[in-house]
């Protein structure tokens, strides 16, 4: 039937039903309280895009006929984060928990501790920026650093706003320029037909929620995008990349006023026992919720302890993650192979007849070493329990059953790729290939530098490299510098804009600060924390590769296995020219602000000790290296102050016996302010 003719301005017309559907798209997608039919809302909505097709200037980024998704595009571009998206630590148990809440109270020294309990919905985190109300950034999680730009896919989601009022902003006391951090989810019924819209097509089924959510959200063709009905729940509101308001629980009360979908299963819960209890009535009631979760998240709601108590170079210390208890199944071992890892470790791996555990499922289990499997008396052909926790590779509990026709596994004398001989150091448990020119050390290494945590290369993953170090065209991490993109496009699967990709991705990494690149590097026993602090401390990679032994162990939490392990990989004459090239490369091999740069203390050494009133250690050693000063984690005759809160430990009385003056947080404070530190 034809539409009635209107007799409104066509502007003014436009306005209404534009306020008229965003009014329907919350009641409908945000509050499930629908008070319009399927037809009337698609009434509204054909008579709105016959005005803006009509009258295009009318047309607005933020209407609601925009949600049907736009043309496909070629790739996703990338964008920094207002603030870093970190990651949680997990608590598997109720005692790690109850551990997480003792150290945040031993830290702000609280008897008790008021926090908020949401679901952890098992989806993609993403960030969305508003600006004069109206939403005009979408990002991915990525790296935590830098996201991909997913605009268009999210403008799809109806339950996200693509405005917010100003009148309703100006009356929660929020700048009309905001950001909102949420989660994308496929409820389990649009996963449910997803896949049965794929099979039929003869596609793609996707595992689980998660992935196809995943997925979806990262569709080059936003109309595809639009058909699979996502839904965004929000958590956080920052503004330039801060929280707006004084707690988490008025945050989340904040966003449901503003508009946005909010989890209606939030609780405010008044200390550890009483979170306890949360997390056991929801993981026990979790398969009844219309969506899925992978556990709970505990976090401090107060805003301003949640700022006391900071962060590690990981995870926040005033939030954690309560994950599903581990799962296990049974399943057939029906061979043992081994690996070689990028330090040329040799780690067996149980090859499994496929399992489904906790909606994944597993073909591969880890066995760590050869004592590992003497221990299970473990041999191929015997029935198994695995366990998987989380994102941990499975590994193998205990044998079920044994196979009737059972065999024994036996470890390799030489390296299953290079034929070098394995050595098994005294003390160790694992066997290691030596031969640093070994193809799958090399593959394995590069993986890690261009891994996520490390120089986060988009698309240099397991093919690729197994392509490249293969074909002769890589045979150190320097090399990726220089790659051509008629080299990459020339392999399997790499058409010119994929290789055009990759290389763009290899020369955007020359930016990574310095602590990646150190962790890139696959230095033994250096993981990030610790690659985070040696930056700090020396503030170049030269400075580190001239270091001591003793010097290194003056870096907090370096002990002399580590350091060890450092003055080796930078003594070799391999890793010393690797170093040559990567500068050549033009990598960041300095950290913009070292330590002992110019200011108040300038060539101080602090050691930090106890809980200071107000600065947790992590601010106080950031204030500490950004006046010039250096921070150590033991107390040595170098060392010029120890600062001391409550419950100093050893530390504090070492710096007596040895007469180093002791600060408190006001006498740190002080010297930070005076400009000097005599």
């Amino acid at each position: 039937m034809k539409e009635p003719v209107s007799v409104e301005n066509p502007s003014e017309e436009a306005l209404r039903l534009r306020a008229e559907l965003r009014r329907h798209e919350h009641l409908y997608y945000v509050l499930d309280q629908p008070e319009i039919s399927d037809a009337e809302y698609d009434r509204l909505m054909r008579r709105l895009q016959e005005i803006e097709k009509e009258r295009p200037e009318l047309l607005t980024a933020d209407s609601p006929t925009q949600r049907v998704g736009a043309p496909p595009r070629e790739g996703f571009q990338r964008a920094a984060h207002s603030a870093v998206m970190i990651s949680l630590d997990n608590a598997f148990s109720d005692d790690e928990l109850r551990e997480f809440d003792r150290r945040a109270r031993d830290l702000i020294d609280r008897e008790t501790i008021e926090y908020v309990g949401e679901l952890k919905l098992d989806g993609i985190s993403m960030a969305t920026r508003f600006e004069g109300g109206a939403l005009q950034l979408a990002l991915t999680r990525g790296d935590g650093v830098e996201g991909e730009i997913i605009t268009e896919n999210a403008r799809t989601i109806r339950s996200l706003p693509l405005h917010v009022d100003a009148e309703l902003l100006r009356k929660e006391g929020v700048s009309e320029d905001f950001e909102v951090r949420g989660e994308v989810v496929m409820p389990r019924k649009a996963f449910e037909r997803l896949n049965a819209s794929q099979q039929q097509a003869g596609g793609k089924t996707f595992a689980n929620p998660r992935n196809a959510a995943a997925g979806s959200l990262r569709m080059l063709d936003s109309k595809v995008t639009a058909e699979r009905r996502l839904e965004f729940f929000a958590y956080a509101l920052l503004v330039n990349g801060s929280a707006r308001l004084d707690s988490q629980w008025e945050t989340l009360e904040t966003l449901g006023r503003l508009g946005f979908k909010v989890n209606p299963h939030r609780a405010r819960l008044d200390g550890i026992e009483a979170c306890v209890a949360y997390s056991h009535e929801w993981l026990e009631k979790r398969d009844s919720l219309p969506y899925e979760i992978d556990g709970l998240v505990v976090k401090v709601d107060s805003m301003d302890l949640q700022r006391r108590l900071g962060s590690t170079s990981r995870a926040p210390r005033w939030a954690i993650a309560v994950k599903l208890a581990a799962q296990q199944a049974e399943t057939v071992v029906e061979d043992i192979d081994v690996q070689v890892g990028r330090t040329g470790a040799i780690t067996p791996r149980a090859l499994l007849a496929p399992v489904q555990v906790g909606g994944v499922t597993v073909s591969r289990a880890t066995l760590h070493n050869e004592d590992e499997i003497g221990r299970l008396e473990l041999q191929i052909g015997d029935k198994v329990l695995i366990e998987r926790s989380g994102d941990v590779i499975p590994k193998v509990l205990r044998v079920v059953e044994p196979g009737k026709d059972r065999r024994p596994f036996h470890m390799p004398a030489e390296c299953p790729v290079c034929k070098t001989e394995l050595v098994r150091e005294e003390g160790e448990v694992v066997r290691r290939c030596v031969n640093i020119n070994c193809p799958a050390r090399l593959k394995e290494s590069i993986q890690h530098f261009a891994s996520r945590k490390a120089m986060n290369i988009d698309g240099v993953g397991e093919s690729l490299v197994e392509q490249l170090v293969d074909r002769g065209l890589v045979g150190s991490v320097a090399d990726l510098y220089k790659l051509t993109v008629e080299q990459v496009a020339g392999l399997e699967r790499m058409a010119e804009k994929s290789a055009t990709n990759v290389v763009e991705a290899i020369d955007g990494s020359r930016k990574i600060a310095l602590a990646r690149v150190i962790y890139g590097l696959g230095v033994r026993y250096v993981g990030e924390r610790t690659a985070q602090l040696l930056a700090d401390y020396f503030g170049s990679i030269d400075a580190i590769a001239k270091a001591s032994k003793e010097e290194l162990e003056e870096v907090e939490e370096v002990g002399p296995r580590i350091a060890e392990a450092i003055v080796d990989f930078f003594a070799a004459p391999r890793n010393q020219e690797l170093l040559e090239q990567l500068r050549a490369a033009g990598l960041q091999l300095e950290q913009a602000r070292p330590c002992g740069a110019a200011g108040p203390l300038n060539g101080k050494t602090f050691v930090l000790t106890g809980t200071l009133p107000e600065l947790t250690r992590d601010e106080a050693a950031e204030r500490i290296r950004a006046a010039g000063g250096k921070v150590t984690g033991s107390v040595s005759a170098k060392t010029d102050y120890v600062v001391a809160g409550e419950k100093a430990g050893s530390k504090l009385d070492k710096a007596r016996k040895l007469e180093i003056p002791v600060l408190g947080q006001e006498e740190l404070l002080a010297l930070l302010d005076d400009g000097a530190a005599s």
